[in-house]
């Protein structure tokens, strides 16, 4: 249960952000990956490599408002802190002893979204499914029998051809 709720955060926070326009979609991902970064610094049960953690995270954010890939990295960054306080013993969230392996299995979700550039899942949904239901280049008008014509450009080369 932990697995499948977990991969549904992610996939409902990915999904949340997609309704973002750019370029404030890869803006809020590196806030949010920067406020991830520094949720353990309260807990201090590394050390001061808690700071040095919170510093590289927060050094891939400030990146990551002009990349995509950047965020990814920070979120994969994350993943590993998560799992090494899962091992350590010193959950995200005090009380729950299994937030951190939760929050490792909800991270990589969101990593891969960024890596893969953060594209809008109901833009991708919407063109997937238009391709489905036709396919066709948009017309730009009928032949003599009817049938729609593509959308093409007419070369300069040949004088009745042209390009689609």
């Amino acid at each position: 249960m932990l697995v499948l709720s977990a991969l549904l955060i992610g996939l409902g926070y990915v999904l949340l952000v997609s309704l973002l326009r750019e370029p404030a979609r890869r803006r809020f991902n590196a806030i949010m990956v920067a406020g991830a970064g520094a949720a353990y610094l309260s807990g201090g049960a590394l050390g001061p490599w808690e700071f040095a953690f919170t510093a590289a995270v927060t050094y891939c954010a400030y990146r990551g408002l002009d990349s995509y890939a950047w965020t990814g990295v920070g979120w994969l960054l994350h993943t590993g802190w998560d799992l090494v306080h899962h091992l350590k013993g010193a959950p995200i969230v005090p009380f729950d002893a299994h937030s951190s392996l939760g929050c490792a299995i909800c991270d990589p979700v969101i990593a891969i979204w960024c890596l893969c550039g953060g594209p809008s899942l109901p833009a991708l949904v919407r063109s997937r499914f238009s391709r489905r239901s036709g396919g066709a280049p948009r017309a730009t008008g009928r032949d003599g029998a009817g049938r729609i014509l593509p959308r093409c450009t007419p070369t300069t080369t040949r004088p009745h051809s042209t390009t689609c």
